[in-house]
């Protein structure tokens, strides 16, 4: 007996025994897509949280707070995506975490507006990675003409160096804790620099201090900062190297600069804030600018090398600069002193 078209059934068995794997699979893709889509959300929401309520503890949070910049892009590429495939709850929860990251981020990019009048004070900072171009380096001096030059693992071969360089005609004051690898910081100033021994008990590599007098009468502290990063098994002396640093003065206005090893998403650097400064590169809308690493096969990504000013300073500008032969970029800040009542 043939069958034939017309017999009931008939040619359909195929069609209706492929369909239910088939909606098997693909509602099994589509559970799968799901759970990523909420880890991934759940994940930035956590980030979130932690960034904004300052909770990072350990090393590894700690790291992960650097690259908070980025993770505002990721939430929002991410809010959109899942709102393209209509998938609105996990879109919904990226979306609030992206506008909630933003909010501590973006104004970063926005400059604010100084105060007008006060005395001029140009400082420059940059990690010398005891590599860093000596003939470079001065002829940053020579072109910005800071008054103030803090310079960070700066070895005592790197101080000849500089000197024969033309530095020492040009920055003839200086305090200078010179020492091998890292450990080495050193304050140059084209006025006079008088050592402020016992202003605070550094931690980590050598941090010198000292008060540099202007022409006119007024003065400044200026500390060079550099702590060790908050690598495991040093996140905790991190934390202690930043919460040592002085608060700003009410008497003589006070400057930090240096390679801080944190950025403006880590807590510590905002508690050192909230004792008395700014960073100038946020002030100047130039916080987003990333520091390290440079001349390296990846670009830089972070911004931890920073100036940190008392907040009745006002910043007229901050720009990063390349510089050969280390894997830090500079920051120089021009800035003004309150005027003395």
């Amino acid at each position: 007996m043939s069958v034939t078209a017309d017999t009931p059934g008939a040619g359909t068995q195929d069609n209706s025994d492929g369909a239910a794997p088939a909606r098997t699979r693909h509602g099994r893709r589509r559970g799968w897509r799901r759970l990523a889509a909420w880890t991934v959300v759940t994940f930035l929401a956590l980030w979130a949280v932690i960034r904004l309520g300052g909770l990072e503890r350990g090393w590894f949070l700690t790291q992960l707070m650097t690259f908070t910049p980025y993770a505002v892009v990721v939430a929002g590429a991410l809010a959109v995506l899942l709102g393209l495939r209509r998938n609105w709850p996990p879109a919904v929860v990226a979306l609030v975490t992206c506008v909630a990251l933003a909010c501590v981020v973006v104004p970063r990019a926005v400059p604010a507006t100084g105060a007008p009048g006060g005395t001029p004070l140009r400082v420059l900072t940059v990690n010398l990675f005891a590599r860093a171009d000596a003939d470079a380096v001065v002829r940053l001096v020579r072109e910005y003409d800071p008054d103030v030059f803090s310079a960070l693992e700066i070895t005592p071969e790197k101080v000849a160096e500089l000197d024969a360089a033309g530095l020492a005609e040009l920055m003839p004051h200086r305090v200078l804790q010179a020492d091998e690898g890292p450990k080495g910081s050193g304050l140059y100033a084209r006025h006079p620099l008088t050592a402020l021994d016992g202003l605070f008990t550094p931690i980590g590599h050598n941090m010198p201090a000292a008060t540099v007098r202007l022409p006119g009468g007024a003065s400044a502290q200026v500390v060079a900062v550099h702590p060790n990063p908050p690598l495991p098994r040093k996140a905790a002396e991190w934390n202690a190297a930043l919460a040592a640093l002085p608060p700003a003065s009410g008497d003589v206005p006070r400057v930090l600069a240096g390679d801080f090893n944190a950025t403006l998403d880590h807590r510590a650097l905002r508690d050192l804030l909230d004792r008395g400064y700014v960073d100038a590169a946020d002030r100047a809308g130039e916080g987003l600018v990333p520091t390290w690493p440079n001349n390296r096969a990846v670009p830089p990504m972070i911004t931890i090398d920073h100036v940190l000013v008392d907040e009745r300073v006002a910043v007229d500008m901050v720009r990063v600069l390349d510089v050969p032969g280390t894997d830090h970029r500079g920051v120089v800040a021009n800035l003004r002193l309150p005027s003395r009542p």
